[in-house]
Parts: C-alpha cells; sequence; structure tokens
C-alpha cells in the first residue's frame, strides 16, 4: 500500500538534521526524531528506509514512525522537532446563576431516602433528572459549592420565583449549611465542626 505521508526533505531541511544528529548537546528525543526522517526521505538523495527497518533500528514502533510523517507533511519540520503537546480537554461549561441557584436549592433539600446527605455525584445526578442541565460532572458541583461557600453573601443564596426578603433582591434569601457538608462529608469527621456558607461553624 502506497503511504500516505511521504518524506521528501529538501537540502537545507537535510542538513539541519544531520547537524542535529552529529551535534553535541542536542535534546534525545529531537535527535531519534532528526535520525528517522533523514532515513525515511524518500527524496531524490534520501536512503527510503522503510518504517519496519526504522523501527528496528531505533526500538520505536512503527505507528511512532507513521505519527511522525503525518506530522512532518501536515505540520512542517518544526513541529518533527518538538515535543508533541497532549491535546487538552475542552473545559467544562460554569453553571450560570439562575443553574447555580438550582443547585444550591438541592443541596438544602433533603437528601433522597436512605441517603444521610447529598454527594457531589447525587447532586450531579438530580441536576440532570431535573433538567437543569444535560449533562455536569461532579467536579463542577464540587466548584461551584466551592465558589459559593467562600462568596461574601452572609450566609445567603438567591433562590429565583420566590419573593424577595430584601431590597434589590430578585428571589428570597435561604440559608444552607448543606454545600459545605457536601464539600467535607469526605473528609470531615462527625465530631468536627462543618462549616455553613457564612463562614460560622455548626456542629
Amino acid at each position: 500500500m502506497a503511504k500516505k505521508y511521504v518524506v521528501r526533505l529538501e537540502a537545507e531541511e537535510r542538513e539541519r538534521l544531520r547537524g542535529l544528529v552529529s551535534g553535541g548537546r542536542v535534546a534525545a528525543y529531537k535527535r531519534r526524531h532528526a535520525a528517522i526522517l533523514l532515513k525515511a526521505d524518500q527524496g531524490p538523495a534520501g536512503p527510503a528506509w522503510t518504517d519496519v527497518r526504522i523501527a528496528e533500528a531505533f526500538d520505536v514502533s512503527v505507528r511512532s514512525i507513521e505519527s511522525l510523517r503525518q506530522r512532518l507533511v501536515e505540520e512542517g519540520l518544526e513541529a518533527c522537532l518538538m515535543r508533541k503537546q497532549p491535546a487538552r480537554p475542552p473545559r467544562e461549561r460554569k453553571l450560570d446563576g439562575e443553574q447555580e441557584a438550582r443547585l444550591i436549592a438541592v443541596s438544602c433539600s433533603a437528601p433522597p431516602e436512605g441517603r444521610r446527605r447529598w454527594t457531589l455525584r447525587l447532586l450531579a445526578d438530580r441536576l440532570v433528572a431535573l433538567e437543569v442541565v444535560e449533562s455536569i460532572s461532579h467536579e463542577t458541583v464540587r466548584q461551584t459549592l466551592k465558589k459559593t461557600r467562600a462568596a461574601k453573601l452572609a450566609g445567603t443564596i438567591l433562590v429565583p420565583g420566590r419573593p424577595s426578603s430584601g431590597p434589590g433582591r430578585g428571589g428570597s434569601a435561604v440559608a444552607c449549611g448543606a454545600s459545605a457538608g457536601v464539600l467535607q462529608g469526605r473528609r470531615g469527621a462527625a465530631a468536627t465542626p462543618r462549616a455553613c456558607l457564612d463562614g460560622g461553624p455548626r456542629r
């Protein structure tokens, strides 16, 4: 089968790669990549080694060689001489204000039957069941509760759809220590004070 990504080096590229191979202080991975590309070169002055032969000579996998050839064709020589950075997973979208309020309202409610308290995963599952969000990770729930707990809200969380108890408020103020309990549930002992949202200790 013909190779989809063929290495054909220009004269300047070959000279640069040869310099890396024979040079002094060069990172091992960079020297290895340079040597592989020189052997894979199918240009007029290249030896055109097969991937299998290169793999045996340099003790690397054929897949690694295929990937290196693809990077050369698609991204250029510079990309081949750098470590490939792992792809960052997309950052999960944070909750908006109304969704945060729904999360707090749920965390303030009674836990499911048979449970002593809400866990992060239970809260995440309940938000999905209530169609507040399509999906959410327990880590996003944890970060949201941590941010809410640390915010200077004087121990109150606005819950939309209820009468306001303070001027300029668009919802009711609900004081709740459940969020702090969820955050500390895995590491706090039963006798340890559990901080509520206003920072005051509760036992």
